[in-house]
């Protein structure tokens, strides 16, 4: 039977969150030995990744790219109606993605030794922000 819930977490500017240990406990309560969790959040400029959860410089070099690709206030943007974060914040959320899927096997996320799932907000301001964890056998 497949198991959904929805989280909450409040982020900070241009940062990661880490959010492994909640959506751990998601696969835990559902009970699921075998099968997928399926991880999406409801907002279009922040994002999900997997990447390393050892050296917090990987998340702050990640964010400096970022920075290049999608600059803030770039004069080429038509889409600026909330500040000159706003066209940026869409476009790494393109950029990187807002759901990925990891494996569960014995009841627990199958990830690496090293890796991590991150909330990563992209908007020069803390927001609230919701993302749905689904397990499906």
């Amino acid at each position: 039977m497949p198991h959904q819930q929805i989280l909450s977490f409040t982020t900070r500017p241009r940062a990661t969150r880490d959010i492994t240990a909640d959506v751990a406990a998601v696969v835990r309560a559902a009970g699921i030995d075998c099968g997928l969790a399926h991880v999406f959040v409801q907002h279009t400029s922040c994002s999900l990744l997997i990447t390393e959860n050892a050296d917090p410089d990987v998340r702050r070099d990640l964010e400096t790219v970022f920075a290049r690709l999608a600059p803030d206030g770039d004069p080429a943007y038509r889409h600026d109606l909330e500040g000159d974060d706003d066209m940026a914040a869409h476009a790494r959320s393109v950029l990187s993605d807002v759901s990925l899927t990891v494996p569960v096997g014995g009841g627990r996320l199958l990830l690496g030794t090293w890796q991590g799932i991150f909330l990563w907000e992209h908007r020069a301001h803390g927001h609230t922000r919701s993302v749905v964890v689904t397990v499906l056998p």
